[in-house]
């Protein structure tokens, strides 16, 4: 049985400032809060999951059908590599080196004899108003056009014509060798241009990231023998380290369609989703308006992801950092980030408040697939998010064979004064099968149902842990009927001994139907009341 988890990186979606944001003079950012009251933002499918019902957030409903958690940054940064690097399982302790006043010489003077080109700028710069102000003189000269930001990197901006894309990708490979140890910034990007000025930015970007200097979630699974997939700039990250197959992306639209494309594969493992529009053109452009659309445009393509996951398919919605794009720095800033939990074997409404951590997330991943943690940080949130049947073994019967178990306790059924049969197989988490069947009395009341008989037994001999339950029922000498539903008393039973997410199966061994506990029983009275 293959499973497939999808973890979609929605870049620089922040919730709310961190406790240390103040060291980052980020105080009050909150990329979330800057655009959700905006007219563009409309985003139906994450409020059902339970995005605002985070931690910190607001607004919430009351029911999510996710479940979700806020996670801290342990990592000393606020940038994509740190960030990602975090998520899968890599805490840094220092942060990566920045450059406020640009690189110093013994750098430039390295890249100058590496690459025999001069070079221009060596200023933190944004990226469009780098390629106004300095393209022309590129375009004369040849020479490289070398800036930075906030964050930890060195960006080499370059005409296509000037500079063909595949020479400033080994032009970038050089530099790359050069930044190393102390100089070692996260990212070396290639930022190609074409045209005339004013000049625009191509979508050939290429980005050159450090090795991570740990073993990660994607390094274990694919030791493990699990495909580890990638889209947008996942694979340029993790420096194309444990990755089995990567998709570049235009955009975030085409990002998603990529992924949405992938669930039809037959793969077994990890897709590892990044959408970078969030980020690089509305976060660090200050543009609310469009930051928000782009949201609303991602929920639209979520519920399209959604309707075509597979049972035992999992997403993970999360974030990098946080980029408000309502303060008047157009930086990454330091902020917690959402984790909502969503699929079939998922409870709903489960509030993991707020984590340590982002790297909670790949010790989750890892648990799922039963691949030792090894040095990989983290702390698993799998069994408190995921119903029993997640955790069946592959042995376990499928519903159609627990519906002939049933079917055959049916058979046994004492039922001289209705005669109407019906017969339990009730399913622990461990894939072991208890069979029930009603037993009638002369005086009624002492009647037992199928579905407790098969609880009773199993409770009898220890069990605890349940993941399904198949009835099946009919009159005596006729066919099973399409539906035979639990009666009042024995959906209270359940709701003793099993979740809201407990799954119970009706019909026959032909023609059945899964149903949640919650759905036969919507308000429970549970011991959680007494």
């Amino acid at each position: 049985m293959s499973k497939r988890v999808f973890i979609i990186v929605l870049d620089s979606m922040g919730i709310g400032e961190l406790p240390d944001a103040h060291l980052w003079h980020d105080e009050g950012s909150n990329t979330l809060g800057a655009i959700r009251n905006h007219e563009n933002f409309c985003c139906p499918n994450l409020t059902k999951m339970g995005l605002f019902n985070i931690d910190g957030v607001g607004g919430g409903i009351e029911k999510p059908t996710a479940s979700f958690a806020r996670l801290g940054e342990v990592s000393m940064g606020k940038d994509t590599t740190i960030g990602h690097w975090e998520i899968a399982g890599v805490i840094s302790p220092e942060p990566l080196p920045t450059y406020p006043n640009g690189f110093p010489e013994e750098v430039l003077d390295a890249i100058r004899k590496k690459t025999g080109r001069g070079i221009l700028c060596n200023l933190p710069y944004s990226g469009t108003d780098v390629i106004r102000d300095f393209g022309e003189e590129h375009v004369k000269t040849g020479d490289l056009i070398v800036y930075t930001s906030a964050d930890s990197v060195l960006q080499i901006a370059a005409h296509e014509d000037v500079i063909p894309v595949p020479e400033l990708y080994k032009i970038c490979e050089d530099v790359r060798e050069i930044m190393q140890g102390k100089h070692g910034v996260g990212r070396i990007i290639a930022r190609p241009f074409n045209g005339v000025h004013p000049f625009t930015r191509t979508a050939n970007r290429h980005d050159f990231s450090l090795t991570p200097p740990k073993t990660t979630m994607l390094d274990l699974l694919q030791k493990a023998g699990y495909d580890t997939i990638s889209v947008g700039k996942i694979v340029d990250i993790f420096a194309g380290k444990s990755i089995s197959d990567s998709n570049r992306i235009k955009n975030n639209r085409d990002g998603m369609n990529i992924s949405i494309g992938i669930e039809d594969r037959d793969f077994n493992g990890l897709c590892f989703i990044n959408l970078v529009d969030f980020d690089m053109v509305y976060g660090h452009r200050n543009d609310v308006p469009g930051y928000a659309k782009a949201m609303t445009e991602f929920d639209q393509q979520l519920g399209v992801f959604i309707d075509k996951m597979r049972d035992d398919d999992l997403l993970i919605i999360t974030a990098d950092h946080g980029c408000d794009p309502a303060t008047p720095s157009t930086d990454h800033s330091r902020e917690y980030v959402p984790m909502i939990l969503y699929g079939k074997h998922v409870k709903a409404g489960v509030d993991l408040k707020t984590r340590r951590s982002y790297s909670d997330i790949a010790a989750t991943v890892l648990d799922y697939f039963n691949v030792p943690q090894e040095d990989v940080s983290g702390e698993s949130f799998l069994k408190e998010t995921l119903s029993e049947s997640a955790f069946l073994p592959d042995s376990a019967p499928s519903d159609a064979k627990l519906m002939e178990f049933a079917a055959e306790a049916q058979k046994r059924a004492y039922a001289p004064y209705s005669r109407f049969q019906v017969g339990a197989a009730l399913l622990t988490a461990e894939g072991k099968v208890y069979q029930g069947c009603n037993i009638e009395n002369a005086t009624y009341t002492p009647t037992i149902c199928a579905e407790r008989t098969a609880f009773f037994k199993a409770i009898s001999e220890g069990e605890r842990n349940f993941a399904k339950l198949a009835i099946a029922g009919g009159r005596e000498g006729e066919a099973l009927s399409d539906l035979c539903a639990p009666c009042g008393v024995c959906r209270q039973v359940m709701a003793e001994f099993c979740s809201p997410d407990f799954i119970i199966v009706l019909g026959t061994p032909e023609k059945y139907k899964e149903y949640k506990l919650s759905e036969l029983l919507p308000e429970m009275f549970t011991k959680k009341d007494l």
